[in-house]
């Protein structure tokens, strides 16, 4: 029996062998990228290395534990493109592979995902070898031609308890590559113990910094420290560096609450960040409690005490006035016995839970509600590729927004996106009309090809506008909802849509624009921009159509001022962009 398996071993590893062998396999490294690619790094500019979690300054003023253990690369990942039919990764650890209680996979392994042009998470997966000297061959079996031709986003996450001197990333010559830069977002910095640097997860997508990460679409810091979370001064000083989204401070489980004062240590790390944050929610995390508490007073007694500790400070910090705190209590977190691996570290079910409970509060303290319906549930998408690359303009827009904040902000799917401005498409069909009528006025162009409301709602979840205060927002969302929703889940996911706009711009006027009509639809859009006004009166703001010229006498659409009978053309455009004017005069 022993040497059957060891004959299909080598008959797997020979065939494996023998079909890369027939390729050739071009590799990339980081190292040599001229631009940041490693997600989940705060000081991109500063480490010693591209796997570092802190910056090389950072060893003189944090205990050395600390230091050695930020070398580990927990929540550190890669993005990028591709639409190889196989991504090989090979590279080399510095440390132990596995630990009694943690396998290889998580300890020292990968992971890789990737997401559907609709925005929904993949899990590859494939062949591996965990030594020293490593290496990964995930399988992609797609064989559609769109992946063929265009490919698909990729997110690679790296060891969470081993640090990686080298690492490249292989495909076929014949493949596509294209590595992502470091997303603009402001993330989430989460301080921690073992538990948030991702022990017990059996791989590294399963800890629960990659899982929050992954649902929310945002980039998590993962400072979580194996047995040193203390909520030390010098960590919680270089956490303040960090232009943080939300900071979650969960180091409870590495205080001695006989030895240690958890009351104070609180109170001080809050005001530390207040004073460099002032408007930044904080997290504060209780103890999660020990699988062993129903069978050892001890371990009940000892989470009792630090749990009530942190409880006083947060109720202290909020008499004295500080605002935009939260507690996270053991009770929220719902732990029960058979999600530890052992008496403290959460297995996979853990992780979940973890992921799950933390997710929920970030959502409601950062407003980003998800509803039921697909127009209230934010996704990416990348459904025109073929044109664009929607992360990338995602990216363009918050750029342009730090360095050019805009006036007014037009929201829309590709009938704004082809008309023109900035940031510069690769199709503009009323150029002229935008340079002419709508750039004076300070407009700048949100549309994306191919979005749908839910897209919309991503971007503006996603700090599209944030950081400034615009005079308008002008939405034209919608027509590509129309056949794949009813006109009441179109108008429950305006209504999302609008309600989060006001959240984040309360004193900009909103302007919602009739969706345009389209060849056979024009009755359907016609109902269906009766609905939208009466939403925009309940929700008191300004509705306006700008389609009455696009008409014929009929009500049918004049098919020579559109390109395909949805999209308009240069006259088509320049109609728009006239009555757009007047309406945005007029308010």
């Amino acid at each position: 029996m022993k040497k059957s398996i060891l004959l299909l071993l080598y008959i797997f590893f020979v065939h494996t062998s023998f079909s890369q062998s027939e390729k050739k396999i071009e590799w990339w490294n980081p190292v040599n990228s001229v631009v940041p690619v490693i997600s989940g790094q705060a000081w991109p500019s500063e480490v010693k290395s591209v796997y570092h979690r802190f910056p090389e300054r950072a060893e003189k003023s944090v205990r050395e534990k600390v230091w050695n253990l930020s070398k580990q690369s927990a929540g550190l990942s890669i993005r990028f493109w591709s639409n190889a039919d196989s991504i090989l990764v090979k590279y080399q650890l510095k440390e132990a592979i596995d630990m009694a209680h943690m396998p290889a996979t998580g300890v020292s392994g990968l992971d890789l995902y990737s997401k559907t042009y609709d925005g929904e998470w993949l899990r590859s997966w494939g062949s591996y070898l965990i030594e020293t000297k490593s290496n990964y061959s995930f399988r992609i079996d797609d064989d559609s031609e769109s992946y063929k031709k265009y490919g698909r986003e990729y997110q690679l996450f790296l060891p969470l308890y081993n640090e990686v001197e080298v690492l490249e990333i292989g495909v076929d010559s014949k493949s596509s590559f294209e590595v992502l830069p470091i997303r603009k977002e402001k993330p989430i910095v989460a301080y921690g113990t073992s538990i948030c640097q991702g022990a017990c997860a059996s791989r590294p997508g399963m800890a629960w910094t990659n899982i929050l990460e992954r649902n929310l679409e945002r980039p998590v810091i993962n400072l979580g420290f194996s047995g040193n979370g203390k909520l030390e001064t010098e960590v919680i000083d270089l956490m303040t560096e960090i232009d943080s989204k939300l900071y979650i401070l969960d180091c409870l489980p590495n205080l001695n609450p006989n030895t240690d004062d958890t009351y104070s240590l609180t109170i001080d790390a809050v005001k530390k960040i207040r004073l460099k944050r002032p408007d930044v929610p904080i997290i504060l995390t209780t103890h999660i409690g020990y699988a062993d508490e129903l069978t050892r007073k001890k371990s009940a007694e000892e989470v009792i005490k630090l749990n009530k500790e942190l409880e006083r400070a947060y109720n202290d910090l909020k008499s004295e006035g500080l605002e935009n705190i939260f507690l996270l209590k053991k009770q929220n977190l719902a732990f029960g016995f058979d999600m530890y691996v052992d008496h403290i570290h959460p297995n996979d079910y853990g992780m979940i839970q973890y992921a799950m409970v933390y997710e929920d509060l970030i959502r409601e303290i950062l407003k980003e509600s998800i509803g039921d319906l697909s127009t209230t549930a934010p996704k990416t998408q990348s459904r025109d590729i073929d044109i664009y690359k929607w992360e990338e303009r995602h990216q363009e827009v918050l750029e342009l927004n730090k360095v050019d904040e805009p006036k007014i902000c037009l929201f829309g799917d590709s009938i704004i996106n082809f008309w023109g401005g900035e940031p510069v498409s690769s199709i503009a069909r009323g150029q002229d009309s935008w340079d002419s009528i709508l750039k004076p006025l300070g407009v700048r162009n949100f549309g994306f090809g191919w979005d749908r409301i839910e897209n919309v709602l991503w971007r503006v979840y996603h700090d599209e506008l944030d950081g400034f205060e615009a005079e308008q927002i002008i939405l034209m969302i919608g027509t590509n909802n129309i056949n794949s929703n009813s006109d009441t889940e179109i108008i429950i996911g305006l209504e999302t849509l609008i309600r989060a706009i006001k959240i984040r711009q309360p004193k900009s006027k909103i302007l919602m624009i009739g969706i345009l009509p389209r060849t056979g639809k024009e009755k359907l859009i016609k109902e269906l921009n009766l609905k939208i006004a009466q939403l925009a009166d309940s929700e008191a703001i300004d509705f306006n159509i700008i389609d009455d010229q696009l008409l014929l006498k009929d009500g049918t659409i004049d098919e020579s001022l559109f390109t395909d009978g949805l999209h308009p053309n240069r006259e088509g455009y320049m109609i728009m962009g006239k009555q757009l004017e007047r309406i945005i005069k007029d308010k």
